[in-house]
């Protein structure tokens, strides 16, 4: 997981092929989770949340919104970006696992999991169940899936830019990724992929009820978004 913080903790134009790219792809994973809020009251967490340049978004459907980044850089431009906003608190990745048992309506974890070990995703599905309030609801986003990943990503990519304003971008960082840290980093440190019946065998395993969301968070409708409840929990 360190190698994958390491490489997302820089401003680089290697998955965000440019200034538009980066601003719709924030845009639309804020609206995404802003119809998983369930109530204005909603307490929420967004870990492993990135950039999130669109979180204010998201803020004005709940009560507050804790975002938890474990790049440093990162964290440090979402501190700046949303200082003195009454809803967003910004928070190291680590410090979730201090926080009190059953503090929030809903986790989301999107485009994450891929980058953890087996292990490492266990533990975190651990400490979301000890953090959801009880009837609270995890979302793990833009989990992928084992077969024809990387060129349904590529297709994804290229219609998104089509329907964007940057098609042409698209292409153009498509071909810098080829001679990218991203692909050495695929070889050397890999990636975690799950079918359908794995992942919503891992989430029952940790204790969850699991429904896989008809949308995927984002753009990639190729991946797939999973809703966990705690088992016995009363929704």
């Amino acid at each position: 997981m360190n190698d994958w913080i390491n490489f997302y903790d820089f401003k680089h134009s290697v998955i965000y092929v440019n200034a538009r790219h980066r601003d719709v792809h924030y845009r639309v994973i804020a609206e995404d989770i802003c119809k998983l809020v369930p109530s204005a009251a909603a307490q929420v967490l967004d870990y492993g949340c990135g950039e999130a340049a669109w979180a204010d978004l998201v803020a004005v459907t709940c009560a507050q919104l804790v975002l938890a980044e474990a790049a440093p850089n990162v964290r440090a431009s979402l501190i700046m970006r949303y200082a003195g906003h009454p809803k967003i608190v910004v928070i190291a990745a680590e410090q979730a696992a201090a926080m009190p048992k059953a503090s929030f309506d809903l986790i989301v974890m999107h485009s994450v999991a891929q980058y953890l070990s087996a292990d490492e995703l266990d533990r975190l599905l651990a400490m979301f169940r000890g953090l959801l309030k009880p009837g609270g609801l995890v979302v793990l986003g833009d989990i992928v899936p084992p077969h024809f990943a990387a060129p349904a990503a590529g297709v994804a990519l290229l219609r998104f830019g089509a329907a964007n304003g940057f098609f042409w971008a698209a292409m153009s960082g498509l071909m810098r990724i080829f001679v990218s840290d991203y692909l050495r980093l695929k070889k050397t440190v890999g990636l975690s992929h799950y079918t359908e019946a794995a992942f919503t065998e891992k989430l029952r395993n940790a204790g969850f009820t699991v429904q896989r969301a008809a949308h995927n968070i984002g753009h990639n409708q190729q991946r797939m978004t999973f809703l966990a409840r705690a088992a016995g929990s009363v929704t």
